[in-house]
């Protein structure tokens, strides 16, 4: 949730730190603009040129370019999540005996962790990833002229969808991609069922004030999300311990 409200306040805030944009171009200094900002650019006009003009197909392209790099990451967090499913019981009798005493409590389940290799922040990679992405995403967008003045179905790039078709598009994969996660990892954890309620809203009320091409990316980068985790997580769930369990 912490890093949710980063991105909020980063996002939010990138409207007023490129009021007045400058274009972007392979003259560019700095490493923020030089390999970040500039590569994307780069990418997009080089993807929608190879598909006819479009940029809104160009930023398809770029978005799956983008989470194939990513994919180790999606990898290394669905092989934690499912190991986290696969010690829940064991969690649940730490909780249920040391109630009175959380510190216990901590301290068995660390060992726990620490016993089938599980990194209960791995979750976060991804998103740790993703932030400085959308970032750089935005300013490849409005300090790029050809994409931000270009059309795409009924979106203006560069500007806020005015029918709010693409920030509502953004919540609801949001939602399915949170639920199915959900579902196939810690389906009665309360904090994940949380997470899938004000995850999407945040994302509406992040999408509503950013260009279109924003929301068109993180549309494509659910839609690409929800078939990776389908087909990554029909492996079946680790088995805990080294010795422990046995096929059915």
């Amino acid at each position: 949730m912490v890093l949710l409200g980063l991105i909020v306040l980063v996002l939010s805030g990138c409207g007023t730190n490129v009021a007045n944009p400058t274009p972007i171009g392979p003259d560019a200094t700095g490493i923020w603009d030089k390999y970040f900002v500039y590569p994307l650019s780069w990418l997009i006009k080089e993807s929608s040129m190879i598909l006819g003009g479009s940029y809104g197909l160009g930023i398809l392209v770029a978005t799956i370019i983008i989470r194939l790099i990513t994919l180790p990451l999606m990898v290394k967090q669905i092989k934690s999540s499912k190991m986290m499913q696969a010690i829940q019981p064991e969690l649940t009798k730490i909780r249920e005996k040391h109630k009175n005493d959380p510190q216990k409590a901590q301290q068995e389940t660390m060992q726990l962790f620490q016993k089938n290799g599980v990194n209960p922040l791995a979750g976060c990679l991804p998103m740790f990833v993703q932030m400085p992405i959308l970032i750089a995403f935005y300013h490849a967008i409005v300090r790029t002229p050809e994409i931000k003045a270009h059309s795409f179905l009924w979106l203006e790039l560069g500007l806020k969808d005015p029918y709010y078709i693409l920030p509502i598009l953004a919540a609801i994969t949001t939602y399915f991609q949170q639920k199915m996660m959900g579902s196939m990892t810690s389906a009665n954890n309360p904090q994940m069922q949380m997470l899938t309620v004000m995850m999407p809203l945040m994302i509406l009320a992040i999408a509503v004030t950013l260009p279109s091409a924003l929301s068109l990316y993180w549309v494509y980068g659910n839609c690409f999300t929800i078939v990776q985790s389908y087909f990554l997580y029909r492996d079946r769930t680790p088995k805990v311990g080294p010795k422990e369990g046995t096929a059915k």
